[in-house]
């Protein structure tokens, strides 16, 4: 699985598309027959992934997902806990995936290649 993060409007979906992979195939829903995942952090919305939807998502060829946690920490308790959330996800799934790029500027950079 490729994970692609980085910051809103950092070029993440271009690099998808780069990569051959159209529209067409990009969902954010975890359960759908897409290949790749959009907006992940969006579905951490309602609390951490069941271990089902963690293994669907890992399932992915890719996940894309908004870092969040680079800024203000948010005063609301609610979005703290969100931005917690998204952050641990996110290093679960680097941590799992065969590869990792962070997109800057519409740059990617690979932090992690496959073994």
């Amino acid at each position: 699985m490729l994970f692609v993060c980085g910051p809103y409007a950092s070029g993440k979906r271009s690099y998808v598309r780069s990569l051959g992979y159209s529209d067409a195939v990009m969902s954010d829903e975890i359960g759908s027959d897409a290949p790749v995942l959009v907006d992940l952090e969006q579905a951490l919305r309602a609390g951490d992934l069941s271990p089902e939807d963690f293994e669907c998502v890992l399932s992915k060829d890719v996940v894309i997902m908004c870092e969040v946690g680079g800024g203000i920490t948010p005063l609301d308790p609610e979005d703290r806990a969100w931005r917690d959330r998204v952050g641990r996800c996110a290093q679960e799934l680097a941590r799992r995936a065969d590869r990792v790029c962070r997109l800057v500027c519409g740059i990617p950079i690979c932090l992690k290649e496959e073994s």
